[in-house]
């Protein structure tokens, strides 16, 4: 799993290079979660997660408040949330997720971004049962077996508890995502190194490098469309 979790922190890294185009897709995420039930988020959870994740992501404040008062005000702008899948080079997987006001616009374009990097867009579900929904929740400054206390101790069931990087990172099932957080919340600990629900590749892919610089070059082009939040993939990036 600590591949995995290296994948995770290089599209971090990759993104926080990048402010300006992070803060704009968290701004929209936070809307629309805000647009869809209760704009408090002790009264909605999807709000509560998009706000906790923006937090490992150092987004500020007047990004957050600005999408939410937004919503409050009663936008008429409306989204659609949707996922492609499809392929890359040397038998590589692609999974898409994206907010649209505009699904024409975004299916050609996701499509293009696909195309002329040497991949090709697949039907629905011709990628995605090969990946894990999966909640990651990282903390620093706690042992592997410190973190398997504290979620006995809750009673909070974990795939996996891995040690890595100065981080300790938890895997576990997507509806576990609160309460591994709440764990750690009741132990003190309230700053999360990455709190993130992703598809996780059952099985890594390695490319070889020409391969590999194509795959990147294909999966920047993919996260610079403005409506594209999120892309998993099961390429080993490497270190």
């Amino acid at each position: 799993m600590g591949r995995k979790w290296n994948n995770i922190k290089e599209k971090k890294a990759s993104k926080d290079a990048n402010t300006s185009r992070i803060y704009a897709k968290f701004g929209r995420e936070i809307y629309v979660a805000a647009k869809q039930g209760e704009p408090d988020p002790e009264l909605n959870q999807t709000l509560k997660f998009v706000l906790e994740r923006a937090k490992t992501y150092s987004v500020p404040k007047h990004i957050v408040d600005r999408a939410i008062e937004k919503a409050k005000g009663g936008s008429e702008e409306n989204y659609d949330e949707l996922r492609y899948e499809g392929f890359g080079p040397n038998g590589s997987m692609v999974i898409v997720d994206a907010l649209t006001n505009n699904v024409n616009r975004t299916a050609s374009e996701v499509r293009a971004a696909f195309g002329k990097n040497g991949g090709n867009m697949g039907v629905s579900g011709s990628v995605a049962y090969m990946f894990d929904a999966t909640a990651v929740i990282g903390i620093e400054g706690k042992s592997e077996e410190e973190v398997m206390e504290i979620l006995m101790e809750a009673d909070v069931d974990a795939r996996d508890i891995i040690e890595e990087d100065e981080s300790v990172i938890v895997y576990a099932e997507p509806d576990q995502f609160h309460a591994v957080q709440e764990a750690f919340k009741g132990a003190g600990i309230t700053e999360f190194t990455v709190a993130e629900l992703t598809m996780l590749a059952q099985n890594d892919v390695e490319l070889p490098e020409d391969g590999q610089a194509q795959f990147e070059k294909m999966i920047d082009a993919i996260e610079d469309l403005e409506d594209v939040q999120q892309v998993y993939h099961n390429v080993d990036l490497g270190e």
